[in-house]
């Protein structure tokens, strides 16, 4: 007799309470558990719901068969402002891209304007020499000699993550890919987020301040999500580990570790697919 479809398990961590959901495979509910958030170690709640679930309906690990994951954690942490101490290097001639921006003023005449915080003051921007142009063509070479000075002045700065985004990395990134593999060989321990990966489109203000908020949420992001892996696998749970994506997809937890902007806002568009769903199952046109 063929084996009956595997269970699906959901699990959402919000800021106060983490919600779990276990299904079958025809999408019927089995049960459902909602948890206290344990924000010092998310995962002990998510683990806690988990194992609720379970024991309602008499399962075991090794029958689930797929496993979803949605958390504001990276959402809150930007809001919170309890990410990393972010530097940023940029092309040489071009260390004010924060700064300047769209070159737009909220009010032509406020002298005493104060700009929102960009994450990373001036004094943590560095430049390196060499530049591409749109068509991805190099018109300068690429400055390795001026790597050791740079990780030197952020090793001083007590920077823990930085943001690599330089002029047309989305068009060829092979600078970008030589600036990240030479620091990374200066300084092991630094957590690098380059551009043309995380946001690889024209328009250096925008992809740069994507990739610092990659950078900033990336170092509590990949310990949270190794934690997350190591206890569910450590209970015996064997499916691949799925997370919800702002843009209403799923990601691998590798993925999700070295890009976790992506999981800002996922909270949201897992409600709009649900609504979708939800008007699509009872037709109605508004929802």
């Amino acid at each position: 007799m063929p084996s009956p479809p595997a269970l699906r398990l959901a699990i959402d961590i919000g800021g106060t309470f983490t919600d779990t959901v276990l299904v079958d495979g025809d999408g019927r509910i089995l049960a459902t558990a909602k948890t206290p958030t344990t924000p010092p170690e998310p995962a002990l709640g998510a683990l806690e719901g988990a194992r609720h679930a379970l024991a309602a309906t008499s399962a075991s690990w090794d029958e689930i068969g797929g496993c979803i994951h949605g958390t504001t954690l990276a959402t809150n942490a930007l809001i919170e402002r309890r990410g990393a101490k972010v530097g940023t290097i940029t092309t040489e001639g071009f260390r004010d891209i924060l700064e300047i921006a769209y070159e737009r003023r909220h009010c032509q005449f406020a002298i005493n304007l104060e700009k929102p915080d960009l994450i990373v003051p001036r004094a943590r921007s560095v430049t390196v020499g060499g530049r591409m142009n749109a068509r991805g063509e190099e018109l300068g070479p690429f400055d390795e000699d001026a790597v050791a000075a740079l990780a030197g002045r952020l090793e001083a700065d007590g920077v823990e993550a930085v943001a690599i985004c330089l002029l047309h990395s989305y068009a060829n990134p092979a600078h970008e890919l030589r600036l990240r593999e030479t620091l990374r060989a200066a300084l092991p321990e630094l957590v690098i987020s380059v551009s043309h990966e995380v946001s690889p489109e024209a328009r250096e203000f925008d992809r740069l301040c994507t990739t610092v908020a990659n950078a900033y949420v990336q170092p509590l992001m990949s310990r949270y999500l190794a934690d997350f892996e190591t206890r569910f696998r450590a209970e015996g749970l064997a499916c691949p580990i799925l997370m919800m994506t702002a843009s209403g997809g799923m990601t691998t937890l590798e993925t999700a570790a070295r890009l976790p902007v992506r999981l800002v806002e996922s909270g949201p568009a897992g409600g709009a697919i649900l609504a979708a769903r939800l008007a699509r199952e009872t037709g109605e046109s508004k929802v």
